[in-house]
This record gives structure tokens, C-alpha cells and sequence, in this order.
């Protein structure tokens, strides 16, 4: 059974779902759609044109569906989805798309938005991915499924984060992250990868050195960067994981690829990836 706290505003022609709680002083907008046995706790403001996954919980004071804060947003009709099974804690912000941008913000499923976390304009996130307190995505970025930003963690707009990557907190992220990463540091810079959740995800060893291993040829050996990625993607071709890390790098988007921290090796440069 649907409840709806007298309280709260429910704009005439809102889609509410079966078994839909919305609590006291919560306000939803004419072109919501709440799906079935999503929870709005209290002091939710869900507006423009949003759709919710079903059983998704959203936290007192969340903002969803606002217009995108981009100079370019001509009051179009763009849309913010969220799927199935999130949760989206207090003071969570989540702007629609922009007309130039595809017009979506997309969310997937069993994401977690910690206190405070904000998904920008036109951002497309897959699933089961977690924002702890206060991360940030500028507009247009990618994120692959199960990333995880630490607190205070910030990502430039146009930035691809590839599956797995780990985002330290406190890191500003500028350039892709490939597959599996770990970004860390004032300005994020590649620090190996993300072994703890490569582990939780059920890797196994074998995997996860393999992975190692074509890492340190991507990134730590001599040469130039286009021949170290042909060259791992030749001796790993057989390798599904490798693979996802050199199809990501190949796909290359505005932003440049993230470098690992440690020294280039003499005669490259690091800004490039390309030797002299």
C-alpha cells in the first residue's frame, strides 16, 4: 500500500508506483515517476523530468531532477533516470541532462550516494557504484560499473572512470582512469590497482597478477605508448580482464589518460605518453 504523508506535495500528474512511501514534507513534481516500493523519508525534493527505480530509498533533504548548472541549458525538457535498488542519502544533489549533451543523466542500479555526493549534467553511471561523502562528477562523465570515490573526491567534466577503479578521497581526478585503477593524490595520478576490490569482486590471483603484470608493461617499461599498448594487447589477447583495460584505453574520449605516479621512463614524456 501506498503512503503519502499529509505533509508532503504531490504535483497532479506524478506516476507513483505500488508500496511507495513518501514522508512528511516531501515535494514531487507533475513529471516524476516514483516506481514501485521506492521509500522517500522526509524533506525529499524530486522535480523536472525524473524517473526513479523501483525500491530505490532517497534521504531527507536529497535534491533530484534540478535543472543542469551549465551556461548552455536552454529550459528544455532534458531528464534525470535513476534506477533500481539505490540509495540516495541526505543532501544528495542530481541535475537532468542538457539539450547538447543527450539530454539524460542516467543512473544505474544498486548505486550508493553518500551524504552530500553530486552527480553533474549529463553524467551516465552504470551500476553498482558507490559515492562517499561529498565526491563530485562534473558534467559529461562515464562511470563504469563498481567504482568507488572516496570523500571529498572530485572528477573534471568529460572524464571516463573505467569498471572497478578505485578513486581515493580527497583526489582530483583530470584524465581517464583505466579499468581496475587506483587514482590518489591532490592532482589523481595512477598508484597501481584496485586489488581490494578486484578481491571482493571474487578475482582470483592469477587474475589479479596477470593484471599486474600487463600493468607495468602499459605503464613502467620503455617505449613508446602506443607500441607498449599493442604490444600488451598482443601477449593478453586471450585475457578477458586485460582486454576490458585495452579496449578502454583505445576508445580514447576528450580528457587524456590517466599516468601512473613513478618516474617515466628515461626518454618519455610523461605528459604524452610518447617518446622523443
Amino acid at each position: 500500500m501506498t503512503l503519502i504523508d499529509p505533509s508532503a506535495r504531490v504535483a497532479n500528474g506524478a506516476t507513483i508506483g505500488k508500496d511507495v512511501t513518501i514522508g512528511p514534507y516531501c515535494v514531487v513534481d507533475a513529471n516524476v515517476s516514483i516506481g514501485d516500493g521506492c521509500r522517500l523519508l522526509s524533506h525529499v525534493c524530486i522535480t523536472g523530468h525524473t524517473t526513479i527505480g523501483p525500491r530505490t530509498a532517497i534521504y531527507p533533504f536529497a535534491s533530484l531532477g534540478t535543472p543542469p548548472q551549465s551556461t548552455k541549458y536552454r529550459g528544455g525538457p532534458t531528464r534525470l533516470v535513476i534506477g533500481a535498488d539505490c540509495e540516495i542519502r541526505e543532501n544528495v544533489t542530481m541535475n537532468t541532462g542538457t539539450e547538447d549533451g543527450g539530454g539524460v543523466t542516467a543512473v544505474g542500479d544498486k548505486c550508493l550516494f553518500m551524504v552530500g555526493s553530486h552527480v553533474g549534467h549529463d553524467c551516465t553511471l552504470r551500476n553498482n557504484i558507490t559515492m562517499a561523502n561529498n565526491a563530485m562528477l562534473g558534467g559529461h562523465c562515464l562511470v563504469e560499473d563498481h567504482v568507488t570515490f572516496g570523500g571529498h573526491s572530485g572528477v573534471h567534466q568529460f572524464v571516463r572512470i573505467g569498471e572497478g577503479a578505485m578513486i581515493a578521497g580527497m583526489t582530483g581526478i583530470g584524465a581517464d582512469v583505466i579499468p581496475f585503477g587506483f587514482a590518489i593524490g591532490q592532482r589523481g595520478m595512477l598508484d597501481g590497482l584496485n586489488v581490494v576490490g578486484l578481491r571482493r569482486r571474487g578475482y582470483s590471483r592469477f587474475d589479479i597478477q596477470r593484471l599486474r603484470q600487463a600493468y607495468r608493461s602499459l605503464f613502467m617499461t620503455p617505449g613508446h605508448h602506443k607500441d607498449r599498448i599493442e604490444a600488451v594487447a598482443r601477449e593478453y589477447a586471450s585475457d578477458p580482464v586485460v582486454v576490458k583495460i585495452i579496449e578502454f584505453i583505445r576508445a580514447t574520449g576528450p580528457r587524456p589518460l590517466m599516468k601512473s605516479w613513478q618516474v617515466a621512463p628515461a626518454g618519455e614524456n610523461a605528459a604524452d605518453g610518447t617518446s622523443p
